[in-house]
């Protein structure tokens, strides 16, 4: 297990080398203390997770985000010092997987990280039925994709993890906790920006219009309902 660490400060880098080192004795962690490096490391040392700081001195970590999106679906969490909501939604939407403010506790960082890896792990089929179906979309359980209109959809494992349980349970309403606690754990219940975000990135994909929906109803207040075929 690899874990690559982008922040200016080499004290982080050392405090987050030693902490992990200690809790998780297979883990190696390497450092780079600006953007410039960060990707260059993303690219040759083929990291398992990136936890990159949002204040570099060359690039600031949005725009390493966006880069890293452009070749890399390595994880990556975003550290910063500040707890605006308004960062981490901006994160999310250029493809963050989860969000850790400074300062931390190591062990709470280590949940995070292993949590994010978690979800790389897509769930397996609950039942026999080998697919759901709804107009043009279908979703494959045995090889864990979607399609819409015969086109494979290309989902993140978090999307496809938020999609599966959404159509495990069609026609019903999944309130706004229990998705995150499907989705991201139990842990991250009250992270709400995380479901707004993926739905609207999930919507996107599927075309699909939150004032028209056609697959994914937002019940106000309480969370979201994939519809069926059938009236609901």
């Amino acid at each position: 297990m690899r874990i690559l660490v982008v922040d200016d400060e080499p004290d982080l880098i050392e405090s987050v080398r030693l902490g992990f080192t200690l809790q998780w004795r297979e883990v190696d962690v390497i450092g780079a203390s600006r953007g410039e490096a960060g990707l260059d490391a993303v690219e040759h040392d083929l990291p398992d997770i990136v936890l990159l700081d949002i204040g570099l001195p060359d690039i600031d970590g949005f725009e390493v985000l966006r880069q890293i999106r452009a070749f890399s679906d390595v994880p990556v969490v975003m550290l910063t010092a500040h707890d605006d909501s308004m960062d981490k939604v901006k994160g999310l939407e250029l493809g963050a997987d989860d969000y850790v403010t400074k300062p931390f506790n190591h062990l709470e960082l280590m949940a995070r990280v292993k949590a994010v890896l978690r979800r790389l792990d897509l769930p397996a089929p609950a039942s026999r039925a080998p697919s759901f179906r709804s107009g043009d979309l279908e979703v494959d359980f045995a090889r864990q994709e979607a399609r819409l209109r015969g086109v494979r959809l290309d989902l993140t494992p978090t999307e496809y993890r938020l999609l599966y349980h959404l159509v495990r349970n069609a026609g019903h309403v999944l309130q706004h906790g229990t998705l995150l606690a499907k989705v991201w754990g139990r842990e991250y219940v009250d992270e709400v920006d995380y479901i707004r975000v993926y739905i609207r990135r999930l919507r996107d994909k599927l075309g699909d219009d939150p004032d028209a929906p056609r697959y994914i109803r937002t019940e106000r207040g309480l969370g979201y309902r994939f519809l069926t075929d059938e009236p609901v």
